[in-house]
C-alpha cells in the first residue's frame, strides 16, 4: 500500500510537469491566451490547477478580465503590419516570463528554489524555444512576402494557443507528447535556417 501511494504521489509530480511544459508551450505561441484560459478555468471552477497559495491570484476576477482584455489585444495586435514584428521582439521574453509561471503554478511542495529552477528551465525555455521559431517564421514572411502572408502565420500561431491549452488542460500526456514533436520541429527548422543563413555568409 505505501507503494503504492508514493508511486501516485511521484505521477502527481509528472502529471504536473506535463501540465506545465503544455501551457508554457502554448505562451510561446501567444502569451497571454494561456493565462487567460488558466484564469478562466480556475475561477468558473472547471478545473484546480493552481496548486500554490502564491499563485492564488490567477483564480482571481481582476487577473481574469486583465488576462482577457490582453489576449485580445495581442491577437488583433499581430494582425496589423509591421506592429507584428515589433510584437515579436517582445515575445520571446514575455513568453519567457509567462511559461515560468505557468510552470511554477503546477508546483507547491518542492521548495522555491527547486521549483523556480524547473521553471525557468523546463516552462520558460520551451516556451522562449517555440516563440523564438515562429519569430523567425514571420521574419522570413515579411523578407519573402513582404508581409503579405504575416497574417497566415498569426492565425497559425493563435490556433496553435488554442489547441495546446486545451489539450494541455484535457489530456496532459497527450499535450506533451505534442510539445515534444514541436520542440523537435522547432530544432529542424532551426538548423536548416542556421545553415543556409552560413552558407549565404560564405
Amino acid at each position: 500500500m505505501l507503494e503504492f501511494v508514493q508511486q501516485f504521489s511521484e505521477w502527481k509530480y509528472v502529471l504536473s510537469a506535463f501540465i506545465g511544459i503544455g501551457l508554457s508551450a502554448a505562451t510561446g505561441f501567444r502569451v497571454f491566451l494561456p493565462m487567460f484560459a488558466v484564469s478562466l478555468a480556475s475561477y468558473m471552477g472547471w478545473i484546480d490547477v493552481i496548486h500554490n497559495d502564491l499563485f492564488s491570484w490567477m483564480a482571481e476576477l481582476p487577473t481574469l478580465i486583465t488576462t482577457g482584455i490582453a489576449t485580445v489585444v495581442e491577437i488583433l495586435a499581430y494582425y496589423i503590419p509591421y506592429v507584428d514584428n515589433l510584437l515579436d521582439t517582445l515575445s520571446v521574453p514575455l513568453a519567457t516570463i509567462a511559461g515560468s509561471i505557468l510552470f511554477a503554478s503546477q508546483f507547491s511542495d518542492i521548495g522555491s528554489f527547486p521549483q523556480w529552477a524547473l521553471a525557468l528551465i523546463a516552462g520558460g525555455g520551451t516556451a522562449a524555444a517555440v516563440s523564438s521559431a515562429f519569430a523567425g517564421t514571420r521574419i522570413a514572411s515579411t523578407g519573402t512576402t513582404g508581409g503579405i502572408a504575416n497574417p497566415v502565420v498569426t492565425t497559425a500561431e493563435t490556433t496553435g494557443a488554442v489547441v495546446m491549452t486545451g489539450v494541455t488542460l484535457i489530456a496532459p500526456v497527450i499535450a506533451f507528447l505534442l510539445v515534444i514533436v514541436l520542440l523537435y520541429l522547432v530544432f529542424r527548422v532551426g538548423r536548416k535556417i542556421w545553415r543556409k543563413t552560413r552558407s549565404n555568409g560564405t
